[in-house]
């Protein structure tokens, strides 16, 4: 399904999300948007740039980001700029290969009957509750939530207050309330027993007159993982994704999870390349 013009709608729609919290500084052949610490956007190239991004474009790059207090990051396609990655990890960084699928022919996955799924308003009084959960549950290893691969299911995090997301009082960023109000993150949490155990996001951005949406921030507390959460969850983002959109996409966490979402009606069209500072 991959084509160049797929691969040019997707370079589009990251060079147009990051507009709505940032500012889109150049620095040498990449882009680099400056916004909130709450909500950061990578470093990107500029596009049709391909070999041409030197090291010291990346640690540039890095300067500008670290010094308005966001993390060091950069992300690519790594079917684009393939030389990339090696002047990336010149620069210091650590850099990761992500599968990039489309929902091509998406499969319903339901979730457990015992299990709600509800919408997120900007108004709800756990907004700043889901935030949390989402940050303990990538915390933990396989922190992705893709139940069934790339995480063990029988694993379960001794400490309760790794998979307790703490008082409903949490407060939520103010970049984050005003993203769900106007629609650019469209939240779903998955609900047990009155308590959330799930969360994610698709991001929609419209996209020279067509929308696109981004699937992401798929997200399942340790001790609720193995039992198809983080697919029932990602299948309804799609869904209701498409909707509005003409294109979803997501990014697996490894090759293993991509399987799942394939058999899922998603079809794999490229490989995105993060790269980071190396965890201390």
């Amino acid at each position: 399904m991959s084509s160049p013009g797929l691969l040019d709608r997707i370079e589009r729609y990251f060079a147009l999300a990051a507009l709505a919290d940032a500012r889109v500084h150049s620095v040498g052949a990449l882009q680099v948007p400056i916004g909130p610490q709450e909500w950061p956007y990578p470093a990107r190239p500029l596009p049709g740039s391909e070999g041409e991004i030197t090291v010291d474009d990346v640690r540039a790059a890095i300067a500008l980001q670290e010094g308005a207090g966001l993390p060091a990051a950069l992300e690519w396609l790594g079917d684009r700029c393939r030389g990339l990655a090696t002047v990336a990890r010149a620069a210091g960084l650590v850099v990761d290969e992500l599968p990039l699928l489309v929902a091509d022919d998406p499969v319903e996955v339901l979730l457990p009957s015992e299990v709600r799924l509800y919408l997120v308003g900007a108004d709800d009084p756990r907004l700043g509750l889901y935030q949390r959960l989402a940050a303990l549950a990538f915390a933990s290893p396989g922190g992705a939530g893709q139940d069934g691969a790339g995480e063990d299911a029988s694993q379960d995090t001794p400490e309760v207050a790794r998979d307790d997301p703490g008082p409903a009082a949490v407060p939520p960023t103010e970049v984050l309330r005003d993203r769900v109000a106007s629609g650019a993150t469209v939240m779903m949490v998955a609900v047990e027993d009155g308590e959330p155990v799930a969360i994610g996001s698709h991001q929609p951005v419209e996209v020279d007159g067509t929308e696109i949406s981004e699937v992401v921030g798929v997200a399942t507390l340790p001790r609720f993982r193995g039992r198809g959460l983080g697919a029932g969850l990602t299948s309804a983002l799609v869904e209701h994704a498409r909707q509005t959109a003409d294109l979803v996409f997501l990014s697996a966490g490894d090759d293993d999870v991509a399987r799942v979402y394939e058999r899922a009606g998603f079809a794999r069209v490229a490989t995105s390349c993060v790269a980071e500072r190396p965890s201390s």
